[in-house]
């Protein structure tokens, strides 16, 4: 996978015109020919976002423009399978594109996926910001320039812009792609479940005092049969507008743990745990369950949370994982430095690590305030008796510098990308 993505954040060129070279270069490196039918972009376009400059300042801007880089690159880097950039396109717009096969259907859950990360509160030394993003959506045609394509889309996102309440438009016009309804995307979430076409992947997870295997992260994925590959936030999208969450929770913690069951004792597993399921009255229970039914050691399970699943009810989430504890499983706070960073959590809920999102990171080897929060970070994970789990690691010189700062644990494309069981029990068989 080319991530081609970090220099959008320094990127203080203006207009589509000034991208186009980024483009050009990158699709050269690449390989990657004009007229690809394989080639998508989107571009999201921040609306009345002079408005935030006037109000915040352009230093708050500023900031909130990298924040939005920052959130582009990781969901890019989580999300899309194949090659992919994010290029700045001037004052509030950024532009994603993709070389991997993909239907227009898919593009559109992708981008609706992207929408909501954007869309959630920044926090800024001056309040929080609240950004309301819209996206023009376009597949390469055959034959096309890189030029005419662009400037299709900028006329397409100019069109979505001056809409109330437009969200999403295609380049050719299309408010909505032709495709599957709700209800039909609901029925196929049950027979796909029903027929287990869910796969479940592995993302390694690696000590950093000698670089050992020690688990697998569980991620979701939906090979759907004209759709194409959905992955998991769209998968988990879908679901909760359906209101499938719980089925599609149970079905994939179940085949996490029946196929972890087969790891070596000293490999542990991470399950991530949404909103949906918190609020599930009984949800403690049916994991117990099915804990026992598959016969996987509670003290081998981690379950993962983020701060965004926390917000609906601090109490109820501190009761559910205190009874999880209690019966050996281990608790992570996820994504933590991605939201609010609410201190708060690590005072009322029993955790066992702080798991650092990828935006901790990016900065560390050029910034040294960046050097200096993550420094603040361990330096209280550890007062508090926690494990810091370092994901996004990309680069060497991250993963010395994370371990240099006293992370326990790390996660990252410079020694795995998420994979199949098959090839994770490949992984583990090298390992040993």
């Amino acid at each position: 996978m080319s991530n081609a993505g970090e220099p959008a954040t320094r990127d203080r060129a203006t207009g589509l015109d000034s991208a186009q070279s980024r483009i050009t270069e990158w699709m050269a490196t690449e390989g990657i020919e004009e007229g690809s039918t394989h080639l998508h972009a989107m571009l999201v376009g921040l609306r009345r976002f002079d408005a935030v400059n006037l109000a915040y300042g352009e230093a708050a801007g500023d900031e909130a423009l990298e924040e939005v880089a920052t959130r582009m690159n990781n969901f890019a880097a989580g999300e899309l399978e194949g090659r992919w950039l994010v290029a700045r396109a001037g004052g509030g717009s950024f532009l994603l594109l993709a070389a991997e096969p993909c239907s227009r259907e898919r593009w559109q859950l992708v981008a609706d996926e992207l929408a909501e990360v954007v869309s959630r509160p920044i926090a800024l030394p001056s309040g929080v910001l609240r950004l309301s993003p819209r996206v023009a959506l376009i597949r390469m045609l055959t034959s096309e320039t890189i030029e005419l394509m662009l400037d299709r889309l900028g006329q397409s996102l100019s069109q979505a812009t001056l809409k109330q309440g437009a969200r999403f438009v295609w380049a050719n016009g299309e408010a909505t792609p032709p495709g599957r309804s709700s209800a039909q995307l609901e029925a196929d979430l049950l027979a796909a479940i029903e027929r287990d076409e869910i796969e479940v992947l592995y993302q390694p997870q690696f000590s950093l005092s000698d670089d050992r295997l020690v688990g697998a992260e569980a991620l979701a994925r939906w090979n759907h049969p004209e759709l194409g590959r959905i992955g998991a936030s769209a998968l988990f999208a879908i679901a909760e507008r359906t209101d499938h969450i719980t089925p599609l929770s149970q079905h994939i913690a179940r085949k996490a743990l029946n196929q972890a069951g087969h790891w070596p004792a000293n490999l542990r597993l991470s399950l991530n745990v949404t909103a949906a399921d918190l609020a599930f009255g009984s949800y403690a229970g049916q994991l117990l369950d099915t804990l026992r039914a598959t016969a996987f050691p509670p003290n081998r399970l981690t379950l993962e949370v983020t701060e965004q699943a926390l917000i609906t009810d601090i109490g109820l989430a501190a009761q559910i994982m205190a009874e999880f504890v209690a019966n050996g499983i281990r608790m992570a706070l996820d994504d933590f430095g991605a939201g609010f960073c609410n201190f708060r959590y690590l005072k009322l809920l029993p955790l066992h690590y702080l798991k650092l999102d990828r935006s901790m990171v990016d900065g560390i080897g050029r910034d040294r305030r960046d050097r200096a929060v993550l420094r603040a970070i361990v330096a209280m994970a550890k007062a508090l008796d926690l494990e810091v789990i370092a994901e996004g690691i990309e680069s060497e010189a991250q993963r010395a510098r994370v371990a240099a700062e006293g992370c326990a644990y790390y996660q990252g494309f410079i020694r795995a990308q998420p994979m199949s069981a098959e090839m994770f029990a490949k992984l583990v068989a090298v390992s040993a």
